[in-house]
């Protein structure tokens, strides 16, 4: 989960270029910070706990002058937030700085045969063992020291290392965790990212599991698992730096949330041919459709529920078994996989390591594997027997939301082209369906023209301390990431259910002014959801409705947030963006920062 970045070049002022790039990775941790960097007397460690500001402001007491250093903005796993658990580690003579991201499952035993050695340690993380024992292992050479590190170890790992005897180079690896290197103009770059290098460079380099790189400002040699020299293709990043700043925005997250009506668009545009038919044959090359009769999507949180609702799309569209699992326990529910199975594994990061690891089970099982993921070139695209990419650019805030959006657009037009492909689908529902997005992409901007309405709902709910999201059929599946969205960036208790589900049980945590969030977008099932609604509301629940124009809803609410009719399939997206801002709105009247909740972090890459 955590944020690396490294400079090696001929700018003296590194460590500004290491704030600079901690900046842009901070949504991956922001339990502490810190930079290593090397002077004339050495290595240096500055770091601190909590957000990057904190740091920022300590570095004001130096004038450092420096051409190669790493930095690193933790999410915490090992060790409570604080300077001495922060990253970067040094080793006990300080002659090796080393920062992590990932776990170190046998770091005990490590810790313990060094103490015994006498090694004094400064942290309680797993992390600083490796330091410790880079240290004591050293030879010379730090690429065959490193090598003799990995062999000791286990776990998931991106290891970034300077060393006070290689005062222009840094040593870096990965195993699980993302690793990028960039390449400049007498200068290089590693980062766990590409937004915190995109300022000075869009030439990337994906390391692949296993690689090791040598990092110069003139030089990248890069050695695979096999400890045979290689060259990884360079691949060019198509969205800028200014694709990743808040543009005049108050926060990402309002930002993400209004670039939706353009990312429906592109979408639209690329994966459609003239006559507005889905195109996704170069995507499925060597999938043949007609021999599936089984598909499982996998994912973890706001891509689960994404996930959910592309299970919806695609039973309702091709009539054959589709499941939806959650990605830590897909492996242990022992799914039925054989070779006529379609794993579909949905990561907005390409990163999340739970998915990642469902994706490899899959692979051993038989099953074709597409992976739907933002980032090009991550680790799930590259490991997937088939990509389709979402078209979503940059996401920043920790809270998801139009890489969400991107996510369902893309299930939704890969149901409509199978279904065509199978002949499932008629050509006036075909049509219908295309046409239902251009409605959506119109519906979205209208939704915020009207932003402030729910605004207003937000200060009336701020208080709360317990709420239920409510909905029936495709509208349970929005219930869940509108319940998602209020938990993370509200610190709110909320749970989803289906609305039909409420009396067996949860109906006992019902008391005046528990918030009730009620989601009706299909009339057909309208009257129901009202009876439910009635029996909340008999119970002193303060209740908020989001529907359609033509529900009943409004009738028997405390407030209401109406859209407008985008389709049987794709108006519960439009519900979705209505319930981002109401989560947005709500933590802004809070006072929280809503762009970084806490605990949270953007990539998950460990189990």
């Amino acid at each position: 989960m955590c944020g690396i970045i490294g400079y090696s070049g001929t700018n003296t002022n590194a460590v500004e270029v290491l704030l600079e790039g901690l900046e842009k990775v901070e949504y991956r941790g922001y339990d502490s910070a810190g930079i290593a960097f090397v002077t004339d007397k050495g290595i240096q460690i500055e770091k601190k706990e909590g957000k990057l500001d904190n740091l920022r402001n300590h570095m004001k007491q130096f004038e450092v002058l420096s051409c190669t250093g790493i930095g690193h903005t933790r999410w915490a796993t090992h060790g409570v937030p604080t300077d001495r658990n922060a990253h970067p580690h040094y080793s006990e003579n300080r002659d090796v700085a080393l920062i992590h991201n990932g776990i170190i499952e046998n770091y005990v035993e490590i810790k313990k045969e060094l103490l015994e050695q006498g090694v004094k340690f400064s942290s309680d993380t797993d992390s600083e063992v490796v330091a410790q024992l880079f240290s004591k292992l050293y030879d010379g050479d730090l690429y065959s020291t490193l090598k003799k590190v990995l062999k000791r170890i286990r776990g998931t790992y991106a290891f970034a290392i300077i060393h006070k005897d290689f005062p222009d180079r840094m040593i870096c690896c990965r195993s699980h965790s993302p690793l990028i290197v960039g390449l400049g103009e007498h200068q290089n770059f590693i980062a766990s990212d590409v937004s915190a290098i995109l300022k000075y460079t869009r030439d990337i380099i994906y390391l692949e599991d296993g690689d090791v790189a040598l990092v110069t400002k003139d030089n990248v040699t890069i050695y695979d698992k096999d400890e045979k020299e290689v060259k990884r293709e360079v691949k060019k990043v198509e969205w800028n730096f200014e694709q990743a700043s808040k543009g005049g925005y108050a926060h990402f997250m309002i930002k993400e949330i209004e670039e939706q009506p353009e990312i429906i668009e592109k979408t639209l545009n690329v994966y459609t041919d003239k006559e507005k038919n889905v195109n996704f044959d170069e995507q499925l090359e060597g999938i043949n459709l007609h021999n599936i009769d089984r598909i499982y999507i996998v994912a973890c949180g706001t891509a689960y529920y994404a996930g959910l609702q592309g299970q919806y799309f695609m039973k309702k569209l091709l009539g054959i078994d589709v499941f939806t699992d959650i990605a830590s326990e897909f492996r242990y529910n022992d799914p039925v996989i054989t070779d006529k199975t379609l794993a579909i594994f949905v990561s907005q990061s390409g990163e999340t390591i739970d998915t990642l690891m469902s994706m490899k089970y899959a692979k051993e099982k038989g099953a074709k594997t597409l992976a739907i993921s933002n980032v090009l070139g991550s680790t799930i695209t590259r490991e997937a027997d088939n990509v389709i990419y979402t078209l979503a650019g940059p996401e920043i805030s920790v809270a998801s939301t139009k890489a969400y959006s991107s996510q369902v657009l893309v299930l939704y037009l890969l149901s409509l082209y199978m279904g065509a492909k199978l002949g499932k689908l008629e050509e006036k529902d075909y049509i219908k369906y295309i046409s239902d997005i251009t409605l959506l992409k119109e519906n979205i901007s209208g939704l915020i023209t009207e932003k402030e309405k729910i605004h207003e709902i937000a200060k009336r709910i701020k208080d709360v301390k317990n709420g239920f999201y409510l909905g029936r059929g495709i509208d349970e599946k929005v219930a869940r990431e509108g319940s998602l969205k209020m938990k993370e960036i509200n610190y709110i208790h909320t749970e989803a259910l289906a609305a039909g589900e409420l009396k067996h049980g949860s109906i006992a945590l019902i008391e005046q002014g528990v918030l009730v969030v009620a989601i009706s977008t299909n009339l057909e099932m309208d009257e129901k959801v009202v009876s439910n609604i009635k029996e909340v509301k008999a119970r002193g629940a303060y209740v908020v409705g989001v529907c359609k124009e033509g529900s009943l809803v409004p009738e028997v609410v405390d407030d209401v947030i109406q859209i407008k009719d985008s389709g049987e399939l794709l108006s519960p997206v439009l519900a979705v963006v209505a319930l981002q801002y109401l989560a947005y709105y709500t933590s802004l009247e809070k006072g929280f920062d809503v762009d970084k909740p806490r605990n949270l972090a953007k990539s998950v890459t460990v189990e």
